[in-house]
């Protein structure tokens, strides 16, 4: 079930109305949620509610049994059991097809070929994401940061929660399940919030994504030996646009939803194209993905001890390279993550070395600046930003090939100078430089707005959404397709 479609406004009117009718009685409304949940997913195919359950048992299971463990070794043993058990779901899943096409080229390579068994395996939308809560919650439990769930309702519900269920954002049990046990409640600073998210999200999916996406990106990609290097150099910058205004409008949506439903997700993206530095580019991207990676698999690869010099470096290009992988079962993924790795490395080794050439400290000093050191930092901001931008606008190269054959062409036709435009019009420019520049607002712009609105009635909210969804209606494209983020 996509979220810009009739269905799902018909799905969600009935869930909204359902969940406040009886607001005042949490158990029964979990179990609307959870019915909700299940339905939503089964939707798209019910044959895969069973791993969801799977899924969800799995983890209860380990948390129960931490909590009767007789001391901090079988704790230790239980949660690790878990977390290898998610693990290799999501592997089969997701990378057996990959390791064993891997595996045969490397047999045919060195003259072992030999007849391994070939399983046509489909892909679960949103396995990515629900595995990694499941393992939030059973490493938190055992890091003694949130207690085990009473009932296995609120377990469920937290890893099945319609809004983020297919393609997050990914949300902690420390944030979601202490609001299971508060009483929910809807007022009208939620409701202009929810309202406001729901409709930016829709405008970045079907205007300025679906736009690129089907005027530019998909056929260059799709044959980029067929068209002009500006054409290929357009479909690169748009697929960058394309891929944040697709996810972040999904992490939008998704908020935007759960809020009027009375639950608060953190903030997913946060103006990631603003950034001057690889580092703050991945505090502002993909938020509780980047964290969920630097708090247990960073932390986890670090050990104990902080962590400095090389060590510190292989640690971060092994937590970017596994990131790549995450996001799918290919060597473009891999060579993604590893772009941002060794990026990132060399932000940190660059930056190190200049600051002791300088003789800099982290301590900023007061003062008035010069004009000459007014220029110099301008100068470093433009120059830090270009940098940023392109590393990551680059590497998507990899990340939106099929394959290497696709990438590889892709490069070579950038450089060739040759063909006239036929798809880079200026229509595309300009969505491509207004969803960059918009970024560079201040960065709290939805809570200011609603604000403002926040003593609306909810006949005049109801308008304002309806009119705006009339709207986008007329200007944008026909058909919806499907975010990309639900192949991860």
């Amino acid at each position: 079930m996509l979220f810009p479609t009739f269905d799902f406004a018909l799905f969600f009117i009935v869930v909204f109305t359902a969940s406040w009718l009886i607001r005042n009685k949490a158990q029964p409304r979990k179990l609307i949620l959870l019915g909700a949940s299940y339905f939503f997913y089964g939707y798209w195919d019910y044959r895969f509610l069973a791993l969801l359950a799977v899924s969800s048992t799995m983890n209860y299971a380990a948390g129960v049994a931490m909590t009767k463990a007789e001391n901090d070794t079988l704790k230790r043993r239980i949660a690790a059991v878990a977390v290898i058990a998610n693990l290799v779901i999501l592997g089969f899943f997701k990378y057996y097809g990959f390791f064993l096409e891997s595996l045969i080229d490397l047999m045919i390579a060195t003259g072992l070929q030999r007849d391994l068994p070939f399983l046509e395996i489909i892909l679960p939308i949103g396995i990515s994401f629900f595995t990694f809560q499941g393992i939030s919650y059973v490493v938190d439990v055992y890091r003694k940061q949130i207690k085990p769930v009473e009932t296995p309702v609120d377990l469920f519900l937290y890893i099945s929660f319609f809004p983020q269920l297919v393609a997050g954002p990914i949300v902690r049990a420390s944030d979601f399940l202490p609001q299971l046990a508060k009483k929910c409640e809807l007022n009208n600073p939620a409701v202009v919030f929810g309202f406001l998210l729901i409709l930016s999200g829709l405008v970045k999916k079907t205007l300025v994504a679906h736009y690129l996406a089907v005027e530019l990106v998909d056929p260059v990609f799709f044959d980029p030996s067929s068209y002009s290097s500006l054409d290929l150099i357009g479909a690169h910058y748009g697929y960058t646009v394309q891929v944040y205004c697709d996810f972040s409008g999904y992490s939008d949506i998704a908020i935007g939803a759960a809020a009027l439903l009375g639950y608060r997700f953190k903030k997913n993206f946060d103006r990631p194209f603003s950034a001057t530095s690889l580092v703050q580019l991945w505090q502002r991207w993909h938020i509780s993905l980047s964290t969920w990676l630097r708090d247990y698999l960073y932390r986890w690869l670090r050990g104990a001890k902080r962590d400095s010099g090389w060590r510190m470096y292989k640690n971060i290009f092994l937590t970017m390279l596994l990131g790549g992988l995450w996001h799918g079962a290919a060597w473009t993924f891999v060579i993604w993550g590893a772009i941002h790795g060794a990026a990132l490395v060399a932000e940190r080794v660059v930056k190190g070395k200049w600051n002791k050439w300088t003789g800099k400290t982290k301590s900023r000093q007061t003062g008035t600046m010069t004009i000459a050191e007014r220029c110099s930092n301008t100068t470093k901001y433009w120059l830090g930003w270009l940098f940023t931008f392109h590393v990551f606008s680059i590497a998507t190269i990899f990340f939106r090939s099929p394959d290497m054959e696709t990438a590889t062409a892709f490069f070579a036709g950038i450089f060739q100078w040759t063909g006239s435009v036929e798809l880079f019009s200026p229509f595309m420019l300009a969505l491509i430089i207004g969803a960059v520049a918009i970024q560079f607002l201040p960065g709290n712009v939805f809570e200011r707005i609603a604000q403002r609105y926040q003593n609306a009635g909810m006949v005049a909210l109801g308008l304002m959404l309806g009119g705006s969804l009339l709207l986008m209606e007329a200007i944008g494209p026909e058909g919806v397709a499907p975010f990309i983020y639900f192949q991860f």
